[in-house]
């Protein structure tokens, strides 16, 4: 392993949540005179704080979301993965094999705390992130494009930038990634290459991301 540290995005990474938390975004959006696509809120969304939902709609409508729509957001998405969220296949096996070899890693999303823990419940991830693993948006007060986040992780974690690589698989989490100087390796199960652009590399199966780190 060439890497002190690997960071994890989580959303769509560790846990398989982006189908079901995109969904549930578009239809609250439609549902609130915002007419929104699941492709739409990929687009826009995916990887980002929840604070680029209200910036965009403000930005495109003039109209700012209800008072309680992050409460609303959130109870609904934290529902729908108790019913639903798996980890995303082969994630284990990359962290048993990091665990193994006695690589550090932990995860960095722009999702809050709250969620992350409701998710890695949900998916049976638990016992591989402890509180000194997870870092969120939340920490920092900027989320992903920002570079703040990784930064932040890498600080705590007592890595250099330069000695750690990134896995994620949104668009603004990549540019995230190498605005902070950092490695980045683009999952692309659900995200095509083109819009990850500026990642190291790629790979569409979990089976695949030991070696490429290597």
């Amino acid at each position: 392993m060439r890497y002190d540290l690997v960071i994890f995005d989580n959303d769509g990474v560790l846990v398989d949540s982006e189908p079901v938390a995109n969904t549930i975004l578009a239809g609250y959006l439609t549902e609130l005179g915002h007419p929104t696509t699941y492709e739409d809120s990929l687009r826009d969304y995916m990887g980002a704080a929840v604070h680029r939902v209200h910036d965009l709609i403000m930005e495109r409508t003039g109209q700012r979301l209800p008072e309680d729509f992050d409460a609303t957001l959130h109870a609904r998405t934290f529902a729908a993965f108790e019913r639903e969220l798996r980890p995303v296949d082969g994630v284990e096996d990359v962290l048993g094999k990091l665990v193994a070899d006695g690589v550090p890693y932990c995860l960095a999303s722009s999702g809050s705390h709250e969620r992350i823990r409701v998710g890695h419940r949900a998916a049976g991830l638990t016992r591989w992130f402890d509180d000194e693993r997870i870092f969120s948006a939340e920490d920092v007060g900027k989320g992903k494009p920002a570079p703040d986040l990784f930064l932040h992780a890498a600080g705590r974690m007592g890595v250099a930038p330069a000695r750690c690589v990134v896995v994620e698989d949104s668009r603004l989490g990549v540019a995230a990634a190498v605005a902070a100087g950092m490695d980045v390796y683009g999952f692309t199960a659900m995200t095509e290459e083109e819009r990850l652009a500026g990642a190291n590399g790629f790979f569409s199966d979990m089976g695949e991301l030991i070696e490429l780190m290597r």
